[in-house]
Parts: C-alpha cells; structure tokens; sequence
C-alpha cells in the first residue's frame, strides 16, 4: 500500500497544472513530532511505501530527519519532487537518511516548454541536473510527466531519455483539472486521444528495459490485457483502496485530485481513518454507477474516481468520463436497441436508450 505525503504547501515554482495550489507553506503545517507520529500510524495501519511530496518536500528543513524515521519504520521513502534542488551534498544525504527513490519532473524535451509550465526559469536544466546528481550518488531516481495534448506525441523521446539518462522508471501522470489546473482543462485529452496516448505508452513498454506506468488513467490495465503485456500492475485506480494522501495540515484524501475528507489526523489516528472512514469505505465497494458499474473490467480498472468527480459534478462513484471503452460499448449498446426497434412490430413500444448528460464530456471540445 502506498501513501502520499504533502509534506509542504512550499514550493519554488508556481505550476500551471499543481492541484494542491503551491507556492507559500500553508498556515498549520504539520510539525516535526506531529509528522512523526503520523508516519508510525501509516506504518502500523500496513502501509509499505510513503511518497515525500509537496509543494516541493525538499524545503521542509527537517525532510532528512522525517525520511529517516520512515526508513526506521520499515517504509520505504521515496519523493515526488522538480528536482532543481537535488545538490550533489543533498543526494547523499537523502540516500544516507534512507530514501530509496527521487521521482523528478520532466514535462517535455523542449526546455522552454517544461519552465513555462512551471514558471520558473531554468527549472528544465534544474531538473536534469538534479537527475545527474542522484545518479553520482547512487540514488535511483525516476522521470514523472504530466500528459497534455502539447506533449502527447513526445512521451515516447522523453522515455528514451530517461533510459539514456539512467532513469529506473518513467511515470505518466494524465491532467485531472483540480486546483489550478482546473485553468488549463482544455488542455486535457479527449476520449480518443486518452486511449491512444495510454495504448502507445503501453506498447513502447514492449521495447524499453524500464517501467513505464501510466497514473490517473486506469485503463492501462486493460489495455495492456488486450496487447499480451505483462505488468506487475493488477489495478487501475487505487485511491481509497491501497492507496490515499495527507495534506500539509493532516487531512487524508483518497486521492491527490479528489478532494474529500476521510478524516484529519491531528483528530484521529491515521490507521483509524484508513480502517473506519466512510469514504474509503465506500470506494471499496466499487458500486460505481453509469458503464464503470457495469464494465467487464471493473476489478482491474476501475476508472479515475477522481476524473468521475469532476466531470459529474462531484459524484466520485460514477463512470469513467474519458474511457472509449465504455463509450464505444455504449454506442454498440444503443445500435442494438435501434435495430430491435427497427424490427418491432407496429405498436411495438420498443425500448429507447437512457440519456447519458455527461456522455459529451468525455470530448475536451465540448467539456463545459
């Protein structure tokens, strides 16, 4: 199981698509001894692996003293970071202090493109030299890329740099519009595209000797069934499941990019959220409505319950907006109930499909 840490609001960048909304620490940041009780719960509730992320976790000046306590713990430390403060003298001591992994932004190959993401000049070269001295010190290190429509035809060169570079992974991230990404929704991809860009991704795994998983886009799984690829991968969406994040003040979410309160652990245990919280509870139902609820693939996918929140006006349980499965099983579905109302006798009242509202939605041109 996995959990993410916000470790700080803080951030020397100002993303265009951050959904926790970075830039200055947030009022009532969880302190040292608070952080550290925190992560014994998420120990003794089962967890294995505890994501150090932000904001930007490496301006929490006590960062080394919290990965050592998890490393302590028996969980294993790894960061989602942009990489531009990965010193030579900082990538050792991360790697003396326990942490087993550094997951560096890289957005595109084009330098100018990544630092007008992240508005923050230099943050491209930053970020490879950050790679370079997690290399030097022998701390692995993985290549995060968040996936537009700009950048979906460069994914396969940016893992052919991460395999150059010595990167152990390469994870793709699909924009989910929350916090400020909500600003750049139209720059998501639409149904066909998701599938396409999720399907590529899938098959140049086939060619390259590192990981390639794509994030928020559950239909890896299924894609991967359908092209013989195996995967050490048997879920889609894991939020509330084996997987859930804590803000900087302590409130734990399902996910990164849904953002609703299981519970706060300055009020709670953390392993008592994770056991008792009505929301987690009710993502592992997986009662989800519309074509997830129905879908052949329910238990390996599960669609993005986050991308279900936002397209449906906060319902987390129903369908996948963006899968083309579902919409291509639709489209058969009601192609059938017209032929059988062609057939019908006269008189016959037939039997006429069900509006489907946010069917549009699954196309970025019509998303409202």
């Amino acid at each position: 199981m996995i959990v993410s840490w916000n470790s700080t609001n803080a951030c020397n960048m100002f993303c265009d698509h951050c959904y926790r909304e970075s830039g200055t620490a947030a009022q009532g940041e969880l302190n040292t001894a608070e952080a550290k009780a925190m992560i014994d719960e998420i120990a003794k509730a089962g967890f294995m692996i505890m994501i150090f992320s932000g904001g930007e976790p490496l301006l929490r000046p006590d960062i080394l003293e919290l990965v050592a306590h998890a490393t302590a713990r028996g969980l294993r430390a790894v960061f989602g970071t942009n990489g531009t403060l990965i010193t030579p003298e900082l990538a050792a001591k991360l790697k003396a202090a326990g942490a087993r992994g550094m997951g560096i932004s890289l957005d595109s190959l084009d330098a100018a493109r990544h630092d007008s993401l992240r508005k923050y000049p230099g943050a491209w070269e930053g970020a490879v030299r950050g790679m370079e001295n997690c290399r030097a010190a022998g701390l692995p290190f993985q290549i995060h890329t968040t996936v537009f429509d700009w950048n979906k035809d460069e994914l396969a060169a940016i893992t052919d740099f991460a395999v150059e570079h010595g990167a152990a992974a390469h994870h793709f991230f699909f924009l989910v519009p929350t916090g400020r990404g909500a600003n750049i929704r139209d720059q998501s991809l639409d149904a066909q595209e998701y599938e396409d860009t999720i399907r590529r991704i899938m098959e140049k795994q086939k060619t390259v000797p590192i990981e390639l998983k794509p994030t928020c886009a559950p239909q890896f799984t299924r894609i991967a069934r359908e092209i013989g690829l195996d995967t050490r991968f048997t879920r889609g969406c894991l939020a509330g499941t084996t997987y859930c994040i804590v803000s900087p003040k302590g409130i734990v979410q399902p996910c990164a990019y849904l953002n609703r309160s299981a519970g706060n652990v300055r009020e709670t245990p953390f392993s008592e959220i994770w056991r008792d919280s009505p929301i987690l509870k009710e993502l592992r139902t997986m009662k989800y409505r519309g074509g997830c609820g129905t879908c052949r693939y329910i238990k390996v996918c599960g669609g993005c319950r986050a991308r279900a929140a936002v397209y449906h006006d906060g319902d987390y349980m129903h369908e996948e907006p963006w899968c083309l499965y579902r919409i291509q099983r639709e489209k058969a579905g009601q192609a059938a109930i017209k032929e059988e109302e062609i057939a019908a006798p006269a008189g016959h009242p037939g039997t006429h499909p069900g509006g489907h509202p946010h069917a549009a939605r699954a196309d970025k041109k019509t998303a409202d």
